[in-house]
């Protein structure tokens, strides 16, 4: 497994002192990016060529966010490379070992002229150390979208400090945008993005937040929905947020849950 240390800046907390989650996802990139950069196979090495990795999918799961200038190990291993698809694991741990969260993506390898996917060369597969993957719950990439009342919010446009270099809005904005509409309080357990479409400088994005009870399942059955609650019922709700535009078309969903 690839890894690089760090320590949680205070740039990277929220109010409560504990790293967010967008800075999580942030980590992982620049990890997987790292390790791109030293075997050879970095952005610049794959924009000559005219490709581009583009995220299609992550499950994150946190068991504790680290808080302000605490040490930790944040590491990365593909484990498979298969057609246009790359799949890999991340991990973040403390100086000692503790495991703070892990996650798994997937990852589509994009003919930068068409846009479209392409196979994967062998000389890119071949640098690449693939390993086992991680212990964790590998699901479905896709989310469904509940079948409840969702609340439409305020749109948001993208600027240009959404673009990553590939001037697409970066995959951690997705993230920052969702949970504006959680509690600040909200302790996640498992963050779930859907990528569908990237968004680009001056798209306008329309959130829709749909809440469920957590025994309710939001890939199965949405039949049964509970009340609001207090604050205290809220805990162990799932939260979809689907990023949509004009027309109602997701450009990512992410499910949250606490």
């Amino acid at each position: 497994m690839y890894t690089f240390d760090s320590r949680v800046r205070y740039s990277e907390t929220s109010a409560d002192g504990r790293l967010t989650p967008e800075k999580l996802i942030d980590y992982f990139q620049d990890c997987s990016t790292f390790q791109s950069e030293d075997i050879g196979a970095g952005v610049e090495k794959i924009r000559s060529r005219s490709l581009a990795w583009m995220i299609v999918y992550w499950r994150v799961e946190i068991r504790r966010m680290p808080v302000l200038g605490e040490q930790i190990r944040i590491g990365t291993l593909p484990y498979e490379m298969k057609g246009s698809i790359g799949l890999r694991n991340f991990m973040m741990e403390t100086a000692d070992g503790e495991r703070l969260a892990c996650a798994n993506s997937v990852w589509s390898l994009i003919d930068t002229k068409t846009m479209h996917p392409v196979r994967i060369p062998a000389d890119i597969v071949d640098v690449y150390q693939l390993g086992d993957r991680l212990d964790m719950l590998y699901d479905s990439r896709k989310i469904r979208i509940p079948d409840v009342p969702g609340e439409e919010k305020l749109p948001v446009v993208v600027k240009e400090y959404h673009l990553d270099s590939n001037r697409h809005m970066n995959n951690g904005q997705y993230v920052r945008i969702a949970m504006g509409y959680l509690p600040p309080e909200t302790e996640i357990s498992v963050l779930r993005i859907d990528y569908r479409r990237q968004a680009r400088l001056g798209d306008r994005i329309i959130p829709v937040v749909y809440e469920l009870p957590s025994r309710i399942d939001p890939m199965t059955d949405h039949t049964d929905i509970l009340d609001t609650g207090t604050a205290s019922e809220r805990e162990g709700r799932t939260v979809c947020v689907s990023l949509n535009d004009n027309d109602g078309r997701p450009y990512a969903v992410l499910e949250i849950k606490n």
